[in-house]
């Protein structure tokens, strides 16, 4: 990631396609380099093997961003962090906002039960661990004006803080390559995974058990393993022991003492932090869901816990954005509903009843200028263009259609640069870049511990329709 004061130097390198030798040599230089630093993944063949990996997908050059709207998204962090915490803490607000969803969606009904369910037992763990990504893009107005918005917020399994805290070096050493050496300051530090880490371990600390573990729930395919050893290698820097399990080793040994005290393989568990469990197709079984039960009614710390989960869904993102709700949360902090309010594009409703039959009639009159989004993570989802109208010339007249919300769609400018995929040729591409920005807390009961933005990264895709 970029101070802008480079954009113009670096946009005559990219587009200067007459030097291939230079830019040749700069694509061989930048893959080894990204070994060298570990922007690893496992290979599509062999996800699962330690013994194949490759460099994981990045752009030849780091993507300048404005200065003033990059502050704004790091400083806007800890108040995102407040937000999700007191939206989770309010069964009241969750309730209301998925009382539609859950009758349509049966993903999210299936968390809401388990949710409704260890509500109504006595909540055996008073802390609380929230690993926040929150995603945002510059969106450029017709009268020339930029500003942040954001896509959403991922409040499980938000991942690329491992990578992203590898990848400055990698970059600075492509701009020397690239006779660029005095920009190489320009490149900002960045360490996500260690901030990552230190919510951990408060977490971890305040559990008080030595002996306990940190156990990740991961996926049975594990291409993006690396991204995870970078915070568990952190974690066992401050000798905290971590484990990885998936969904079917908690069905085959997990259990709960009298005291609720969660052991799987033998092992206390002092923190389950979920890099699985945000897609239905992650729940293989009953036994999953079982097992997602049964740790949720657990002692030990859940990041995140069954309610943070459901705070981060695209449902509660819109309601969020109506007027007046975010009052709700900051009573007595305007300025600080004022930042946070800054940051959101424009989110309606599709339950039944006036309010979204306009919304639908909005989007199928202007398809172009919006997205429809369902409730989901993970990448992927999202429905765009004519498909929009597809969906809702078949679903305006059903409940069914309350399974999604409609977005503006932010109109980011295109950023001229190298995609490096393995396999993938090399080539300028026009590329749209989000920008993630990292947030960790704890919370002990009533006080709020730890409340940090720890870094951030930036995540890419190549825009295809511009390379028609």
């Amino acid at each position: 990631m970029l101070r802008p004061c480079l954009k113009n130097q670096f946009d005559q390198l990219a587009v200067n396609q007459g030097d291939e030798n230079l830019i040749t040599n700069i694509e061989e230089v930048a893959k080894d380099t990204a070994l060298l630093h570990g922007v690893l993944m496992r290979t599509k063949e062999t996800p699962n093997s330690p013994e194949v990996a490759s460099y994981a997908p990045f752009t030849l050059f780091p993507t300048p961003v404005p200065t003033v709207l990059f502050h704004q998204a790091l400083a806007v962090q800890t108040h995102f962090n407040r937000l999700v915490d007191r939206v989770s803490q309010n069964p009241g607000f969750l309730e209301e906002t998925l009382a539609s969803t859950i009758k349509v969606d049966n993903f999210t009904a299936r968390l809401f039960n388990i949710y409704k369910q260890v509500q109504h037992e006595h909540h055996p763990q008073s802390i609380v661990l929230g690993l926040n990504r929150s995603d945002y893009m510059l969106d450029h107005s017709p009268d020339g004006g930029t500003s942040l918005k954001q896509i959403e917020i991922n409040t499980i399994a938000a991942s690329f803080g491992g990578l992203a805290s590898r990848t400055p070096d990698v970059h600075r050493h492509i701009l020397k390559v690239a006779n660029l050496p005095e920009e190489c300051n320009n490149v900002l530090d960045n360490n996500p995974a260690a901030g990552l880490a230190r919510g951990l371990a408060k977490a971890w600390e305040l559990y008080g058990s030595e002996r306990a573990v940190v156990m990740f729930l991961v996926e049975d395919v594990q291409r993006n393993i690396y991204d995870h050893r970078y915070v568990e290698n952190e974690l066992w820097k401050r000798n905290i022991p971590v484990i990885r399990r998936q969904f079917e080793d908690v069905c085959r040994t997990g259990s709960l003492d009298e005291s609720k005290r969660l052991f799987v393989d033998g092992r206390e568990v002092a923190i389950v932090y979920f890099r699985n469990g945000y897609m239905p197709q992650n729940y293989t079984s009953e036994k999953s869901w079982e097992a997602r039960l049964m740790m949720e009614r657990s002692l030990a710390v859940k990041c995140p816990d069954i309610s943070t989960h459901l705070s981060g869904t695209k449902k509660v993102q819109q309601e969020l954005a109506r007027r007046g709700v975010l009052e709700r949360f900051f009573p007595d902090e305007p300025e600080t509903v004022a930042q946070i309010r800054a940051t959101f594009a424009g989110l309606y409703t599709l339950d039944m009843g006036e309010e979204g039959d306009k919304t639908v009639a909005m989007a199928l009159a202007n398809p172009d200028r919006y997205v429809l989004k369902p409730q989901r993570e993970g990448g992927g989802n999202n429905i765009y263009g004519s498909e929009i109208c597809e969906v809702l010339e078949n679903l305006k007249n059903s409940t069914e259609r309350t399974a999604y919300i409609l977005m503006d769609k932010i109109q980011p400018v295109p950023v001229q640069n190298y995609l490096l995929r393995s396999g993938a040729p090399l080539r300028l591409n026009s590329c749209l870049s989000e920008l993630g920005v990292f947030g960790a807390y704890v919370r002990k009961g009533k006080d709020m511990v730890f409340n940090e933005c720890v870094g951030s990264t930036q995540l890419r895709g190549v825009n295809k329709s511009l390379l028609k």
